[in-house]
């Protein structure tokens, strides 16, 4: 054969087998997840899912099972001084990143660096803007200085975020690095088209022997429940999460596919501006509270598999207070909106950071309920872009934000990230995720004092008043608290959902 007419149908195979997915690999895996990817910079991520990809590529120098327990990865241990301001990490020796550097102190040095400078205006910064200095003692020993006691420091480093990201690359790349990830992880990136897929090949040097074991992913958002369930029944994706909650009992009875239960540290809520009007008043906020039937919400929208809110922290999550539940009472809520000066209700807008299935049913059953009351409320379910330009990026005098549908899960496994990132003044946007906009000089000092002692009596005590103090100031409808539901061809193992919505999957396999 002609060799120009081989190259051209070469090319041409392989692009079909990108495009009809299981692709080209002997064990490609594909997962089929909810929605669209805003970088591949887990630092530069609000989203938990772009950082779940990100671990196929980059690793920490901690991280946590698939039960959201600490584990070490890049590190091998670490001591921490009396004072709680210094820690000292040992690393692992003889790792390489996948461009072929070495993987030493002097990396984490170049990550950490970056990561806590404000100048950078990385929207991890918070997990990381508690670090004074990092100083590389030795190839494989590193010493962190705080500027101050900050006693969940090493679940910060365990956060999926805080990646080591090659340095050679970040000079290379610089603010482009989220198109170009290179790091120590068992596989090395291949291509992200930004509306169909990331893929990811496994890399011959990764430093973990025997693994991976598969040969690639094929990372897929699909918004569609109902297309995400398709998939895993024709074969044309291994994993599916989230499983539309209405298919499970489906999808339970076909054989090849295996549906997999599991609790979560994901709460939903309906955050309220409570800069703008009516959300200032917090008889409207509390109004909104009584007018929401929660039991029918976990039916409706939830097929069962969530139980309603009942504090602002998930009750697994240590230090999270449990509170009496919230009786749906239209009538009551009438009566506070009358006693606001709002008789006849208003008119808002009600957004979700998401536009999947599962989003919009809540976005609809939200609006038949406050319609009842009075509260006429415009919905919008938005994709990844929209909610990065309208949510994420604007501080409080140009945001639009009223009421917002989304979800927080504490991807630290302490409270300090259930409640700082949502609660506190510093965290409003563009910083992190305050989208209520709510402040309590109170809330604040419990939150920072509560990071600087490591007395547990003492520290339960300020996340309790602070949780107390947020909840009697209604910034938030809590909602319910989801259980996960995946399903996956019984062919993959060892492929899980994490209780915060993240994935584990450093023994996938395909048999």
């Amino acid at each position: 054969m002609h060799n120009t007419m081989r190259k051209g149908l070469l090319a041409a195979g392989v692009i079909g087998a990108i495009t009809a997915l299981p692709a080209w690999a002997a064990k490609d895996a594909v997962i089929a997840v909810g929605s669209n990817f805003t970088t591949l910079d887990p630092y530069d991520a609000n989203d938990t899912l772009s950082q779940a990809v990100a671990k196929s590529f980059y690793q920490g120098l901690f991280g946590f099972d698939k039960d959201m327990k600490l584990t070490n990865v890049l590190a091998e241990s670490y001591q921490a001084s009396p004072d709680g301001l210094t820690y000292t990490i040992k690393l692992r020796p003889g790792i390489k990143f996948q461009d072929g550097s070495d993987f030493n102190a002097e990396a984490v040095k170049v990550n950490l660096e970056r990561a806590s400078n404000p100048d950078n205006h990385l929207k991890r910064y918070n997990l990381f803007k508690y670090i004074a200095t990092t100083e590389a003692v030795d190839p494989t020993t590193v010493k962190i200085t705080l500027k101050q006691p900050f006693s969940a420091f090493i679940n910060n480093l365990a956060h999926p975020a805080a990646a080591m990201i090659s340095p050679t690359a970040l000079k290379k790349y610089g603010k482009e690095i989220g198109f170009h990830p290179v790091g120590t992880g068992p596989y090395e990136f291949v291509t992200w088209n930004q509306t169909d897929y990331v893929k990811v090949k496994k890399w011959d040097g990764y430093w973990k022997k025997g693994y991976p074991k598969l040969d690639s992913i094929t990372w897929r958002p699909v918004v569609d429940n109902n297309t995400r369930a398709a998939m895993l029944q024709t074969g044309e994706a291994n994993f599916a999460f989230p499983i539309p909650f209405e298919q499970a009992k489906l999808l339970e009875k076909n054989p090849r596919l295996k549906v997999v239960t599991s609790p979560s540290i994901m709460q939903r809520y309906i955050s309220l501006n409570v800069t703008q009007k009516p959300f200032d008043n917090p008889k409207v906020r509390e109004a909104l509270e009584y007018a929401i039937n929660r039991e029918a919400l976990t039916k409706v929208a939830f097929a069962g598999y969530a139980t309603p809110a009942t504090g602002i922290v998930p009750p697994t999550i240590d230090f999270a207070q449990k509170y009496p539940a919230i009786q749906y009472n239209p009538a009551k809520a009438r009566e506070l909106l009358k006693e606001a000066g709002y008789p006849n209700g208003f008119e808002t807008t009600l957004w979700s950071s998401h536009n999947h299935s599962t989003a919009q049913k809540v976005l609809q059953f939200t609006q038949q309920q406050l319609a009842q009351v009075g509260v006429k409320v415009k919905v919008t379910a938005m994709d990844a872009g929209q909610r990065a330009a309208e949510v994420e990026s604007k501080g409080q005098k140009e945001s639009g934000v009223r009421m917002f549908y989304t979800g927080w899960s504490a991807s630290t496994g302490e409270a300090d990230w259930a409640l700082t990132p949502l609660f506190a003044t510093t965290s409003w946007p563009p910083a992190i995720f305050n989208t209520a906009f709510y402040s309590n000089p109170q809330v604040d000092k419990d939150l920072a004092d509560a990071l600087k002692t490591t007395d547990r009596e003492r520290k339960a005590s300020l996340y309790k008043d602070a949780q107390d103090k947020i909840w009697n100031d209604h910034p938030w409808i809590p909602l319910v608290v989801e259980q996960l539901v995946s399903a996956n061809s019984a062919s993959l193992t060892g492929f899980y959902v994490m209780p915060d919505t993240s994935f584990s999957f450093d023994e996938a396999d395909l048999k």
